[in-house]
């Protein structure tokens, strides 16, 4: 693979359907992760890499990049999509198809390895059809649209999120700490067509929603 990458998204293997394509761009590097490649054609992509090492799908034929990883590693294949793509100037990074699913351990995971990217200065969304997640750090402020987002959630991931100010929203915050053991930031709502968000430590993941249904 010989393009430079600036923007890429990773497909996973968890539920992924044709509304998610909203998020791919002309000139992304596309990069499938084990079963994630069969994603791509449902989303009329062709990945510019596949990495994996196919234990949930068969090897896929070579129609272009490949890496074959061992089944023994400590990398999950997202993961490694992550770093490659981190080695590789990556500066925006949306994950598909790692919300969700039969496996909870691989959101966590997923969940995760965006925190990784994120601390190494890369903008993440990871999106389904529900819900998108970003993350807040320290010295990197969100500005987020309303746009037909409902809620908008704030976790602390590894530890105190502290300085946390909120504004646009029904439960503003200012300077404020959220703790992993007390979900006071679920379910917030916004009240401006933008939120801002900003804390001074931590790490802290925000989920945007949209209403119930028959809401």
């Amino acid at each position: 693979m010989t393009k430079p990458v600036t923007r890429a998204v990773i497909l996973s293997a968890g539920p992924v359907t044709p509304a998610v394509r909203r998020y791919i761009r002309p000139g992304d590097c596309i990069v499938a992760c084990d079963a994630g490649y069969r994603h791509a054609e449902r989303l009329g992509v062709q990945p510019d890499l596949i990495v994996g090492d196919f234990d949930s799908a068969p090897r896929p034929p070579q129609t272009g990049h490949t890496i074959v990883l061992p089944h023994v590693k400590d990398d999950t294949d997202t993961h490694y999509a992550a770093r490659w793509l981190l080695e590789h100037g990556a500066r925006t990074v949306t994950m598909l198809g790692a919300l969700g699913g039969a496996r909870m351990e691989h959101t966590l995971a997923n969940i995760a390895t965006g925190l990784f990217l994120a601390k190494n200065g890369v903008c993440v969304t990871l999106a389904g059809d529900r819900s998108e997640l970003h993350y807040l750090l320290p010295g990197r402020p969100l500005t987020l649209a309303k746009g037909d987002w409902m809620y908008l959630s704030v976790f602390p991931l590894d530890g105190p999120l502290t300085g946390v100010d909120l504004a646009g929203v029904f439960y503003p915050l200012c300077a404020a700490t959220l703790t992993p053991d007390f979900p006071l930031g679920v379910s917030n709502e916004f009240t401006a067509p933008q939120a801002h968000l900003a804390c001074t430590g931590g790490s802290g993941l925000v989920v945007l929603t949209r209403a119930d249904s028959g809401a």
